[in-house]
């Protein structure tokens, strides 16, 4: 039995984070094999194929009763969706656009976004620590992703489109869930057949424009089409466990923590597929990398370490959670 309310909070909160982490790794992994080995490069249309089977299980949830018909205006939710596929949509372009450097520094350009985002549309205010401890995040992930940097006008407009989308649309998954009371199962049931929908009819015409190529005319076989189908199981988990963590934190600290991701992806493919390009300045932004991540931990639970001027979350996160990890608790998700 959990002790206190804090501890129970801390365990919802590391079990939320675990269960991303090894999705989006999971995922990532997935698809380099489904893309790189098999060819399979519709990276959009795949992208609507992961929300038609969130919608089916969503929808399956629904019936089960887990999820109760929720009320949320429908300009909300085409908002939201609007955010979504321009960040889907910008980030491929970015990366076929703008050489690998520049596409790693628009990432860690999303930090400073969300932070502005929170500070100017939610009056939030941060610490000098935390301040300082997002900068080292940003340049020991920078130490040990960015190569070559180089840019071409219709790539920045592509990166930054990529990265303001991509961070209104994770602001905007925690202004719902605040505003509406509404959990991740709900609010992911709501806008998942209106993402899928969009992107299965968008998608198959933005990849052909991209890779040159039709999906319709690929040669399927039951190996790709067996990766197809994992990839859309583990972005079940994917989409909920992303709309969970950012109700549960904030864009920011989803933003902060995600880099641990990018240090897993680093790891692992230094373990499994050889060690070119492991070198002392990979190693070395991994470290500041990882200090600057417990540091921002420490500094962003202290009281005045991030302060947000509006109401406290709603209790919807942590019963979500507490569903998924077969808790039958509904005390408060305490002060975010």
């Amino acid at each position: 039995m959990m002790s206190s309310k804090g501890d129970k909070k801390a365990a919802l909160d590391a079990g939320a984070w675990f269960f991303n982490v090894v999705t989006s790794v999971g995922i990532i992994i997935v698809n380099k094999a489904l893309m790189a080995n098999y060819g399979f490069t519709f990276a959009t249309t795949l992208t609507g194929l992961h929300f038609l089977t969130t919608t089916l299980m969503t929808s399956t949830f629904r019936w089960l009763g887990y999820i109760q018909p929720t009320q949320l205006p429908f300009s909300d939710i085409l908002k939201f969706v609007l955010f979504a596929n321009f960040s889907i949509v910008g980030m491929n372009v970015s990366l076929m656009w703008n050489s690998v450097g520049f596409y790693q520094i628009a990432k860690l350009s999303m930090i400073p976004v969300s932070c502005f985002l929170e500070v100017a549309l939610d009056k939030v205010r941060y610490s000098r620590d935390t301040k300082l401890s997002i900068l080292l995040v940003l340049v020991g992930v920078g130490v040990c992703t960015v190569t070559d940097i180089s840019v071409n006008g219709k790539g920045f407009i592509a990166a930054f489109v990529a990265v303001w989308s991509t961070s209104l649309q994770q602001y905007y998954v925690h202004h719902l869930q605040r505003k509406y009371s509404i959990g991740s199962f709900n609010l992911l049931g709501r806008t998942a057949p209106v993402q899928a929908a969009s992107l299965l009819i968008v998608g198959p015409f933005l990849d052909h424009w991209l890779t040159g190529q039709r999906v319709d005319a690929y040669p399927y076989s039951s190996v790709s089409l067996f990766f197809i189908i994992l990839s859309c199981t583990i972005a079940i988990g994917t989409n909920l466990s992303q709309f969970i963590c950012i109700g549960r934190f904030s864009a920011v600290t989803f933003q902060v923590l995600g880099h641990m991701k990018t240090i897993f992806v680093l790891v692992m493919g230094f373990t499994f597929f050889g060690k070119e390009g492991l070198n002392w300045h990979v190693v070395l932004g991994m470290i500041i990398a990882i200090l600057g991540m417990m540091w921002y931990g420490n500094a962003s639970s202290k009281p005045g370490g991030k302060e947000r001027w509006s109401p406290p979350v709603s209790e919807a996160e942590t019963q979500d959670l507490d569903k998924l990890l077969g808790a039958e608790s509904n005390e408060p998700n305490g002060k975010v």
